[in-house]
């Protein structure tokens, strides 16, 4: 993590564990800033809970001046409808995963989720920070009348399978829940019948048959959720879908916050995805070492060779929608030169 964050940063982040040990509290009474930042998320997921520390801690590193007042998801607008409502003015900020405005510019799905991109969260850290990610996502979300802060992501997602899939050819004929667009098309196009499903029709949907196997979310939530009780041969650690969190604001309430602020707020999102992926991740591995108590269980970690064949094919469709809106064309080209300059793609 230290790896990624300036000594500058380092000192920020000094500073406001200082004030926050020695502060009980900052009245919100008092804050210059009071905002609403809707989330995507339930208020009754773990990674909801995350994002609210993520809030109170942005009040304690401005010394009270901030106040953000964060939301679970369709509180004041659809979900699909926040990114409007942040550009006017009607919600301050949002968390959002950009796929679910890919019907406004498809480049929004391949920033939201570019499948088979990413084996860690940290190479997408990595682009958003210094990769061209965040000055491409701005590019896209400017003239909305937003302002990208930055990326956090709940981690690569598990594949949970009632057969052993243990290449890029054991998908075909493969009944699976994918969500749609992207996801879709790159699972089709290696012989598997994708089809839409709810998550919250997944379990059932695995206990009756209708399915096979589901791109649903990741190993720990998988465990939790009972799916191992049908899909015995999950795939772990994923390699085919990490949605991404971005962290967003109104872009004149931006322009008009000084530069100690505007740097408040970019180190405590950056931490906060740091903070949110590693919680998680130990989660998973809390869940995986339960899941090889059982021995029914087989946990299936794809060689890397097969990895690379499903990054080509993925990378296939990302030409595919390079070519629907000049945006797109522009995402296209920034992950492609870095996952090249990363060693991550063929070159």
């Amino acid at each position: 993590m230290l790896s990624f964050i300036s000594k500058k940063n380092l000192a920020i982040l000094a500073i406001s564990t200082a004030v926050f040990s020695t502060s009980s509290a900052v009245s919100a009474a008092d804050a210059k800033y009071k905002w609403t930042f809707q989330s995507g998320a339930q208020a009754g997921d773990s990674f909801f809970a995350i994002q609210q520390e993520w809030a109170k801690r942005v009040g304690v590193m401005s010394q009270g001046e901030i106040d953000i007042d964060l939301v679970p998801v369709n509180s004041v607008v659809a979900y699909n409808e926040t990114l409007d409502a942040v550009g006017v003015g009607i919600l301050q900020g949002h968390i959002a995963d950009p796929s679910y405005f890919s019907g406004k510019d498809p480049a929004f799905a391949m920033l939201g989720n570019l499948v088979g991109a990413w084996s860690s969260p940290y190479q997408m850290f990595g682009f958003m920070e210094y990769g061209g990610g965040k000055e491409v996502y701005n590019q896209l979300v400017n003239p909305y009348g937003l302002q990208f802060i930055g990326a956090a992501s709940t981690g690569v997602e598990s594949f949970v399978s009632k057969t052993p899939i243990r290449s890029v050819e054991d998908f075909k004929g493969i009944k699976m829940r994918a969500p749609e667009g992207m996801v879709q098309e790159v699972f089709a196009s290696i012989n598997a019948a994708p089809v839409n499903l709810p998550g919250s029709e997944v379990y059932t949907a695995l206990d009756k048959g209708v399915i096979d196997a589901a791109d649903y979310s990741v190993f720990s939530t998988n465990q939790a959720q009972g799916l191992h009780k049908f899909a015995k041969y999950p795939l772990f650690p994923g390699f085919h879908s990490m949605p991404t969190l971005a962290v967003s604001m109104n872009k004149n309430i931006w322009d008009g916050l000084s530069p100690s602020l505007k740097e408040v707020l970019s180190v405590s999102v950056r931490e906060f995805g740091y903070d949110m992926v590693q919680r998680l991740e130990m989660l998973d591995k809390q869940a995986v070492v339960e899941a090889k108590k059982d021995s029914s269980i087989e946990i299936i970690n794809w060689p890397e060779e097969e990895r690379a064949k499903f990054r080509g094919i993925a990378q296939k469709q990302w030409k595919k929608w390079a070519e629907r809106s000049p945006m797109a064309k522009e995402v296209y080209t920034k992950v492609s030169a870095y996952l090249v300059s990363q060693d991550l793609l063929a070159k």
